[in-house]
């Protein structure tokens, strides 16, 4: 149901997103894992239509998200939990999501109590909210429409331990019911304890893909992760100083060693990637 085909994403001389492929399916939820910076965010914008894709694709449901039909009843996203309007309650938020949509109010009550914002706290303005309570009135903001598709970044900043666990039996229970959920995290122990695939990004490459088990059939899935992105870093930094040597450097010897270097830092980066399940 969401697709990453050969995605790269280039700002200036930055290479963001570098060749990036896997996919989501119906009735499942994927963990996009990587440390901060990795690439998440980035593809996560490219997928929701905020931000162009240099080359390859980023689909729902077999298109790109800016050609989907009434979009907010195929996906629900939530990228951003402190973009809500600071001056609104929260009731107010869903109120006027749902006026967009064509929804009754009853739809705003009924999502209201399933993120556990009543009472009190959905008439509070949400400058008021902690970081917790907007992450769970972004969520319910995101499944207004009884989306199909549901895309997370960060979802569990700012979540106490009980929020945690709610949100855990959340994702499974949407995912029971067939909805196909990404959850994008640096948390490794939170995606481990819920997801059903794993993708590690690093440095905008994939690094690794696949089950908790085909991960973690080494060591634990803490262990190939951080040596995936140890050795994602190990490369980057080889590159990013060779191909500075290669700008200084005259034509020559001295140049062709550096390029030589540079590849042999994209060939480490490659032997990272030789972990996909």
């Amino acid at each position: 149901m969401i697709e990453f085909s050969h995605l790269t994403k280039v700002y200036k001389d930055v290479k963001a997103l570098d060749d990036v492929s896997f996919t989501v399916a119906a009735g499942s939820v994927t963990g996009f894992l990587g440390p901060n910076g990795a690439g998440k965010s980035t593809a996560l914008r490219v997928l929701a239509g905020l931000s162009r894709p240099t080359s390859g694709s980023a689909t729902v449901l077999g298109r790109p998200y800016a050609e989907l039909d009434r979009p907010a009843f195929r996906v629900g996203t939530l990228l951003d939990a402190t973009a809500q309007h600071p001056g609104r309650t929260g009731r107010e938020v869903l109120t006027l999501g749902a006026i967009m949509l064509g929804l009754p109010r009853s739809r705003v009550a009924e999502v209201l109590d399933l993120v556990g914002l009543t009472g009190k706290e959905s008439k509070r303005v949400v400058g008021r909210y902690s970081l917790g309570m907007r992450q769970r009135l972004g969520i319910g903001h995101a499944l207004l429409g009884r989306p199909e598709v549901l895309v997370l970044d960060e979802p569990a900043n700012g979540l106490d331990p009980q929020g945690i666990q709610w949100l855990r039996g959340l994702l499974r229970e949407l995912a029971g019911a067939g909805c196909a959920v990404l959850l994008s995290s640096h948390l490794l122990h939170e995606v481990e304890l819920v997801a059903d695939h794993i993708v590690v990004i690093g440095h905008g490459q994939v690094l690794a893909q696949g089950t908790i088990a085909e991960l973690a059939r080494h060591g634990s899935l803490e262990q190939t992760f951080l040596t995936l992105t140890t050795a994602a870093d190990r490369a980057h930094t080889t590159g990013t100083a060779a191909r500075r040597g290669l700008a200084t450097d005259s034509a020559g010897g001295s140049g062709q060693a550096t390029a030589a270097a540079t590849r042999s830092g994209r060939a480490t980066a490659g032997s990272a990637d030789g972990g996909r399940g």
